[in-house]
């Protein structure tokens, strides 16, 4: 009964956000309270890798990916869609990405100059966002290079902590690891060089 009643109420919402025909702006969502569960992992992400549990911080990971499967999943399907969504996915993505890079490189497991490479992107973005704003002008659309860089990195960093945690897979998982690490931070900033080129265009 309380789980039909619970259908019962996203498909009251669905109904609203249709007739609407708006992205919804609340905040206490399904699939937003999901993504606070994500974001509210990231530091217990952090802690396990710090420490070397590195089982349960794939444990802590698996359910992470999961949450942000079935957020997706709900959002789509009842029409949760909302602004605050569409800013705490992408976040906690990269807050995972940032835990597991300091986390691995904290252990010399990878090292720091990958940590800046992949940091220092970002801060580039940060600072074209502000620059756009005084402008005038929202953030820019995704590019999909930028989708594919963020792919390699959120499962590249894991790849490699698979090693860590069984060192008899690690002759498999360490070369496919790396792979991935090394081109997504590769495309990473290649999609980087891509939005700063727009950001110049867009302002003239």
């Amino acid at each position: 009964m309380q789980g039909a009643g619970i259908l019962r109420s996203i498909d009251l919402l669905t109904v609203e956000a249709n007739r609407t025909g708006e992205m919804s702006s609340r905040i206490f969502t399904v699939p937003n309270c999901l993504s606070f569960v994500r974001l509210a992992l990231v530091p217990v992400f952090l802690v396990l890798i710090i420490s070397g549990e590195d089982s349960l911080a794939l444990l802590t990971l698996i359910v992470s990916s999961g949450t942000d499967y079935l957020d997706g999943l709900i959002a789509r399907r009842f029409n949760q869609v909302t602004r605050l969504g569409q800013l705490l996915d992408p976040a906690a993505d990269r807050l995972f990405i940032f835990a597991t890079l300091l986390g691995l490189a904290t252990r010399d497991i990878v090292p720091w100059w990958l940590v800046a490479v992949i940091l220092g992107r970002d801060v580039v973005m940060l600072v074209l966002g502000i620059v756009l704003a005084n402008h005038g002008y929202g953030p820019l659309p995704v590019h999909h290079l930028g989708k594919v860089a963020t792919f390699c990195l959120f499962y590249a960093l894991p790849i490699i902590m698979i090693g860590q945690a069984y060192p008899v897979l690690a002759l498999v998982t360490d070369p496919i690891g790396w792979a991935f690490a090394i081109w997504g931070a590769f495309l990473y900033w290649w999609a980087g060089i891509i939005y700063l080129a727009e950001s110049v265009r867009v302002i003239r």
